[in-house]
């Protein structure tokens, strides 16, 4: 259940947050109520405190957090869109599904929406996938991991899950596939790399059936 207000965010850092909840409703006027933002704050910074490293990093990672899944929430409750939506699952969102995120935004662009999660998020994203991406241009220093929400994987058309198991989501009428992939976790650059480049090839597999042929 999300609570209401800000109950579930520190004392000390509840200006921070209240100015969080002031840029989003600027962003959602006209969507949700302040009301509605206030408990998707709440809730997020309630599930990133559990994993979060360095709390003082925690009021940052909410907005981005909220404000992914507010404007799930805002394609769940909207209009049928033409752009598909998905969501990349996990262990600890800190490996592959990072990556799988990273190329999909990169070779999709703007004609695909992208998420990640993981049914046991890490504190950090894995500094060696970090480098592997790195090597192929694309930049994923600013991703951190984060639990999937019940929101976001209602509002995607495809789940792509990766040794979550039982863990994982299952909702009628969305696509699921499963991609049995080595865990980059505690694996030398080379190995990792062989995993980054199953990976891309995956995507741009993934890309040709759900993009429309330009």
């Amino acid at each position: 259940m999300i609570q209401s207000g800000l109950d579930g965010v520190p004392p000390e850092q509840r200006h921070l947050f209240r100015a969080v909840v002031g840029r989003l409703e600027e962003q959602f006027a006209g969507t949700f109520g302040r009301e509605t933002i206030e408990r998707f704050v709440s809730d997020s910074a309630r599930q990133l405190a559990a994993s979060a490293k360095v709390p003082a990093f925690l009021p940052v990672l909410t907005e981005r957090f909220a404000r992914q899944r507010l404007t799930a929430l805002a394609r769940l409750e909207g209009p049928p869109s033409d752009i598909p939506a998905v969501l990349f699952l996990c262990v600890h969102n800190s490996g592959r599904s990072q990556m799988a995120a990273g190329f999909t935004r990169h070779l999709g662009g703007d004609r695909v929406v992208v998420y990640s999660g993981g049914s046991d998020p890490g504190s950090v994203v894995n500094p060696t996938v970090i480098e592997a991406m790195r090597e192929v241009g694309i930049d994923i220093t600013d991703e951190f991991p984060k639990p999937w929400t019940e929101e976001i994987v209602r509002a995607v058309d495809v789940v792509i899950t990766m040794g979550c198991g039982d863990a994982c989501p299952v909702y009628p009428g969305t696509r699921y596939e499963d991609w049995e992939l080595d865990d980059p976790a505690a694996q030398p650059l080379d190995a990792t790399r062989r995993i980054r480049d199953d990976i891309r090839a995956r995507v741009e597999e993934l890309l040709t059936s759900i993009l429309p042929v330009d």
